[in-house]
């Protein structure tokens, strides 16, 4: 009975250790699969880190990109074309490839064509991007370099010359009634210092029959694109037997290109290169972005039409600004003659060293380096010498 008795107990001692190996073997078991379970997770974490890193590359490379091409489409407006959109320049060129070479191009065909010439000069990086570029990645481009669309110059840069042109009119003129940026009603015509700009140069704005008849719009005084301005002239009188004399030399417009529209004239331009030697970073000037160093008839005729367009005059249906461009383009590039063309180089030349100084010493033509003193010494020297050899 005893020994019964022992053997039972030796069997449920037994069963009790299984019970606690197999609770034992549980136990590590769980604790496996959690370690496995965290482990897992970890990897996870560290996948989707570094998926969120290369995002987070992608993503700033992207928006660099962004940033590329809409600073370099600032430059569309003022250097090509103010009112063609780049669309539109492109197709134009494409179009020009699929011609015979019997088909007649009309003006405006011949126009977006010189347009996007300057296009591919100003921006020589576009045509081989477009060439080279899917289909998406290129309509990403064209969006991004013209996004600042016709309509925006209003609320974009003429926006930011209000406060440009209204400080240098009150300092200039001093009117008895100042310009104020932010009333719109305190410039225009109803000014007498913008309205002395903003008359018609053939017209005497001191005579009070006169002042009357523009802001009545009366016949004989209305105000359109045919006729040019006095602020395009140099102080601001035209001659009548001669209208090209001090044509687009206004001071104004020398302000304006300088600031052009960033609010910055001259001395802040100094400023923020002081800034940026000091490692400030500041906003670049768009003719630091595209490396401008001469003055192009886009970039005045862009500048003559914000200036105008300043005047926020209160009837505008008279003034075609569209037209107003045309006929400033039209005047560099299409002169009447030689004679005309040597008059319009002179005048883009002494708008660049107004604008960019002196120091462009590679503008030089070759007839002008060869009768400097340095290459005419060599000549000389040279000549000379052969007239000792040649001597008896």
């Amino acid at each position: 009975m005893a020994h019964v008795e022992h053997v039972e107990g030796e069997g449920s001692m037994a069963q009790v250790n299984l019970e606690d190996q197999q609770d034992q073997s549980s136990e590590e078991l769980t604790a496996a699969v959690a370690a496995s379970l965290q482990a897992r997770q970890r990897h996870r974490i560290v996948q989707l880190e570094e998926r969120l890193e290369v995002l987070e590359v992608g993503r700033a490379a992207k928006e660099r990109q962004s940033n590329h091409y809409m600073a370099q489409g600032r430059a569309i407006r003022r250097i090509v074309s103010l009112f063609d959109n780049v669309e539109d320049l492109v197709t134009e060129n494409d179009r020009r490839y699929d011609l015979t070479g019997d088909e007649e191009v009309n003006v405006d065909q011949d126009r977006l064509q010189v347009g996007y010439v300057t296009l591919t000069h100003t921006l020589p990086w576009f045509h081989k991007k477009a060439v080279e570029m899917e289909y998406d990645e290129y309509v990403y481009m064209m969006k991004m370099v013209g996004f600042i669309c016709v309509d925006d110059r209003h609320c974009d840069d003429t926006s930011k010359l209000k406060a440009l042109i209204s400080e240098w009119v009150n300092r200039e003129f001093k009117p008895e009634h100042p310009v104020d940026p932010d009333n719109k009603h305190s410039h225009g015509f109803i000014n007498d210092a913008c309205g002395r700009l903003l008359c018609l140069a053939k017209i005497d704005w001191n005579n009070p029959i006169a002042r009357a008849g523009i802001r009545d719009r009366t016949d004989g005084y209305i105000v359109t694109d045919l006729s040019f301005p006095a602020f395009l002239y140099d102080k601001y009188t035209a001659n009548p037997d001669d209208l090209e004399e001090g044509l687009f030399k206004g001071k104004i417009l020398l302000q304006d290109i300088e600031g052009d529209g960033d609010g910055a004239d001259v001395i802040q331009n100094n400023i923020l290169a002081k800034k940026s030697a000091a490692g400030v970073k500041v906003k670049k000037h768009v003719m630091q972005i595209i490396k401008m160093r001469k003055v192009t008839p886009q970039s005045i005729a862009y500048i003559v039409c914000q200036v105008n367009s300043f005047g926020e005059r209160s009837v505008d249906g008279d003034f075609d600004y569209i037209q107003f461009w045309r006929t400033i383009m039209d005047f560099f590039e299409c002169p009447p003659g030689q004679e005309a063309r040597c008059r319009v180089d002179r005048l883009l030349g002494w708008w660049t060293r107004k604008v960019f100084g002196r120091n462009y010493r590679e503008d030089l033509s070759s007839t002008a380096k060869e009768n400097m003193s340095v290459n005419a010494l060599a000549r000389q020297r040279a000549q000379r010498d052969d007239l000792s050899f040649d001597s008896p």
